[in-house]
């Protein structure tokens, strides 16, 4: 059995899940229920980034004390993922005594390895709280962070600890160039060697002046103990949840697949490999930088006032739907948009038309004219045509192209669709001849065999809801146990099937 290992950006503490942090667990959602209808052993960890600045001002203003306030959001935040039918293995939080442990451990590690990497300097420059980072010239616009535009950039004058990142620029270099998997797709990749291009500065590994934090192991040399910068206590959750350093954990390391925000691809494929590499300890396999849910071309963002009230979303069409949407529309690749109307045009046309119609037509004709009972029927070209489409689907899966993906799967619906219409098995069921008999069951049983396909395909993207067609047409157990390599040659004939209630109601 294969380790699939993967990972989301752990959501940082300051505010309420919001739909860029529901786009990503989604996608990642369907990344690892693939894997495990692939038959992987998978590990699936998300979680919160609950220290550094922005945290404690935010614990600050509401007049409480900052775990207080973590505890609250990690408790919103659980409970989203719950709603959206997230299948995480393992919860991690910042704040848990085996991370702590396991950031010192790392550090302490790289101070072993390669103690130079870390040396004292007096530094000052402008830092973006939105961003936990000082913000280099190209980066600022008009005086403001171009991430958080809103927010006042802050002139910060420190003496740190800084890591000695410049030193990694070949290896960097190397590892994105010969490695053309290591970061997609290609354009985050293109991005980063820009970035290396244009010489990497070292970065503060450590902070003065703020106490929610994990205390950095090496005091300064005038004996100040300092705070773990929040980036070098965010990334090593990846590793500190398997255990690290003695990998005892419900994972090994290396991860197979980071799944992050284009905002964030510097921090996983340029700090995070060198921290890594200075460590001597393996690197992520794959990091896959995707992109954006705008709304009218703008970016969803509390600090610029572009807000979608995700609970709302959600209960517009139930969960499943949500997520069908999101994974259809907005490519995984790229950025896309979101308006309640197109929410609205695809749930009606892909959903309660195409998919919907077609379950309950089948079912009905299976109740109808075999008394529920799913006949025997040789394959045919359907079958075939519906195979090249899976092959299609596998491929997009592969390269994490999930809306792709979602157009073949769709596909095999249609052709679902157009197999009732061109066979018409209400005029077959009026004959009664042995011919005709026999090409009612023929037909029957081939509708069923492309819905149960329909189903497993459409598994990863709409558990719920495939789960229930998978019980309507009499399929056996649970559809998150079966296994791809099954699919083209599944046979549903002897089913019982039960027709349910409507997969996706227009007046809800």
């Amino acid at each position: 059995m294969t380790q699939f290992y993967l990972t989301t950006a752990i959501d940082y503490s300051n505010g309420e899940p919001h739909i860029g942090h529901a786009y990503e667990k989604i996608g990642a959602d369907a990344i690892a229920r693939y894997h495990r209808l692939r038959g992987d052993d998978v590990h699936f960890l998300i979680g919160m980034d609950e220290h550094g600045q922005k945290v404690e001002q935010t614990a600050v203003q509401q007049g409480i004390e900052p775990q207080a306030l973590v505890d609250a959001l990690a408790a919103r935040f659980s409970a989203m993922w719950k709603r959206l039918d997230i299948s995480y293995d393992q919860f991690m939080r910042t704040t848990d005594a085996m991370h702590r442990s396991g950031v010192r451990a790392l550090i302490e590690r790289i101070l072993d390895k390669n103690p130079d990497d870390f040396y004292e300097k007096a530094y000052e420059g402008w830092y973006c709280v939105g961003c936990e980072a000082f913000k280099q010239d190209a980066e600022i616009l008009d005086g403001k962070c171009m991430l958080h535009p809103t927010r006042t950039l802050e002139w910060v004058e420190e003496r740190n600890w800084f890591f000695r990142l410049s030193r990694y620029a070949d290896f960097l270099r190397t590892l994105l160039t010969e490695s053309a998997t290591f970061l997609q797709p290609e354009s985050r990749r293109n991005e980063m060697l820009a970035l290396i291009d244009r010489g990497l500065e070292d970065v503060s590994a450590s902070r003065s002046r703020l106490a929610w934090g994990i205390p950095f192991p090496k005091p300064l040399s005038s004996g100040e103990q300092q705070t773990t910068y929040v980036w070098f206590d965010a990334l090593p959750n990846y590793l500190t949840a398997t255990g690290f350093p003695d990998q005892s954990g419900p994972a090994k390391w290396p991860a197979q697949l980071h799944v992050v925000g284009k905002d964030i691809t510097r921090f996983h494929t340029i700090i995070w490999p060198a921290m890594l590499k200075a460590a001597e300890l393996p690197l992520p396999e794959r990091v896959w930088g995707h992109g954006f849910v705008l709304f009218g071309g703008e970016r969803f963002s509390k600090s610029s006032g572009v807000k979608l009230d995700v609970d709302e979303a959600i209960s517009r069409h139930g969960a499943d739907a949500f997520r069908y949407f999101l994974l259809r529309e907005v490519p995984f690749d790229g950025d896309g948009s979101f308006t309640y109307e197109r929410f609205e045009e695809r749930y009606n046309a892909d959903l309660a038309n195409s998919w919907g119609n077609l379950a309950s037509r089948v079912i009905a004709m299976v109740e109808k004219y075999r008394g529920g009972l799913v006949p025997d029927g040789a394959f045919d070209d359907n079958d075939r045509l519906d195979t090249a489409d899976i092959n299609a689907y596998h491929s997009a899966m592969g390269g994490f192209l999930l809306h792709e993906a979602l157009n073949r799967a769709m596909a095999c619906v249609a052709r679902g669709n157009e197999t009732v219409q061109a066979s018409q098995p209400w005029a077959l069921a009026k004959a009664t001849d042995d011919r005709s008999r026999t090409a009612l069951d023929a037909i029957l049983s081939l509708l069923v065999r492309q819905l149960a396909r329909q189903a497993i395909l459409l598994a990863p993207f709409m558990p719920s809801k495939a789960q229930t067609v998978w019980e309507q047409i009499g399929g056996p157990g649970s559809i998150h146990d079966q296994r791809f390599e099954h699919l083209t040659s599944l046979s549903a004939a002897g089913w019982s099937v039960k027709k349910g209630e409507s997969l996706f109601p227009k007046d809800i």
